[in-house]
């Protein structure tokens, strides 16, 4: 059997979501938004409890949240639907990362077409942006500042919480991409920050939904355009049917994800120091400060080996990735670990190895380190 090391990526539905999912496609399969009978009336109670359930996780009310297919789109129902505004006040500069996910740098490359400045902060071989080069940075125009939880290659957590509470004294917004550390550090995610983007697919919920949290300032709140129109769904900023069987699986998993988080966290920072051990027979490099990294998340490449040979070698042993489900096809060097200022040779042969503590257990580790022993051995 071929072990999953690619949790960053995707996970598998939980047994007890896939349960509920399948109860409101088969049984309670109403629209929330049919209000004439009992089968819409169900289905729009239980997305009201499953809002107010999760808005609850993030310290937020259940009108502060709305759903969405997953991340990729409420980063960019939170970036492009800040333009209007940034436009009509003279606000066009933006402050991000160089390591952000595709769905954060591609919106942010298309507001630079319309004539916004964006300012792409470079973290060092830590992996972590500081809050010092986010505020050096601020200026009377600067309309948002974007910056994710946790990258999806490295696993080095950024500092949203502390730069959270600086940014709530101006009048710049906060965006966090919180794809990779949503109901994982959720204590991050509970502070002043405007806009929350999520998937639920990171966690054992179904792929196709997710959300974004819009943080009111008191009484205002974020000046968003949507960017879709038909049907006035989810305060008019994201149209269209609920999808009430993702959105319920989604609370599920949510809610026995955070039961189990604690042991969750123990079992996957044992599974992390036995790897890295026995990993000592190999000639390798970690990416990213050890310090300030998630504990299912390894960024690594092996001295003398070419990353894309090695997953060939490996594939009949476990699923690994390069980096990104979303560019890792390319076979171009990744652009976090560039950014990262690292050398050619480790920024075109990262290795990410991701796992949640059950499917971890199924990788013959004997097998895996000799695999990589040999071919290293072979190239040498």
């Amino acid at each position: 059997m071929v072990a999953y090391l690619d949790a960053a990526a995707t996970t598998r539905v939980a047994p007890q979501v896939a349960e509920v999912v399948l109860h409101w496609m088969g049984e309670d399969f109403g629209n929330a938004g049919s209000r004439t009978h009992e089968y819409g009336a169900r289905a729009k109670k239980a997305v009201a409890r499953a809002r107010e359930s999760l808005a609850h996780t993030l310290a937020a009310g259940p009108d502060e949240l709305i759903f969405t297919s997953g991340a990729t789109e409420s980063n960019n129902i939170a970036i492009l639907g800040l333009a209007p505004h940034g436009e009509k006040h003279n606000r066009r500069h933006i402050i991000s990362s160089a390591i952000e996910h595709k769905a954060v740098l591609e919106p942010l490359e298309h507001l630079q077409a319309r004539g916004f400045e964006i300012d792409l902060v470079e973290p060092g071989p830590s992996g972590r942006v500081t809050v010092e080069a986010v505020r050096e940075r601020l200026r009377p125009d600067t309309l948002l500042v974007s910056l994710m939880h946790v990258n999806n290659e490295t696993g080095v957590i950024q500092p949203v919480a502390e730069l959270a509470a600086h940014l709530r004294t101006t009048s710049t917004f906060f965006h966090v991409d919180a794809a990779q550390g949503f109901a994982k550090l959720s204590d991050d995610l509970r502070g002043p920050i405007d806009l929350v983007s999520f998937s639920g697919h990171k966690i054992g919920a179904p792929k196709g939904v997710g959300g974004l949290l819009v943080r009111r300032r008191g009484r205002d709140t974020v000046p968003l355009t949507p960017l879709m129109y038909g049907g006035g769904q989810e305060r008019k900023l994201r149209p269209g049917t609920l999808p009430v069987p993702l959105i319920m699986g989604l609370s599920k998993a949510v809610e026995l994800f955070e039961s189990e988080r604690d042991k969750w966290f123990a079992e996957a920072a044992d599974f992390r120091t036995r790897l890295l051990a026995e990993l000592d027979e190999t000639r390798f490099h970690l990416h990213g400060d050890q310090d300030y990294v998630v504990p299912h998340i390894i960024n690594l490449s092996f001295d003398g080996v070419d990353a894309e040979a090695l997953i060939l070698q490996l594939k009949n042993c476990v699923a690994v990735a390069t980096g990104s489900a979303c560019t890792s096809a390319s076979y171009t060097p990744s652009h976090v670990l560039a950014a990262m200022g690292l050398p050619q040779a480790e920024a075109s042969n990262g290795l990410r190895l991701s796992w949640f503590p059950d499917q971890a257990e199924e990788l013959d580790l004997n097998d895996f380190i000799s695999i990589i022993r040999d071919y290293q051995a072979g190239v040498a």
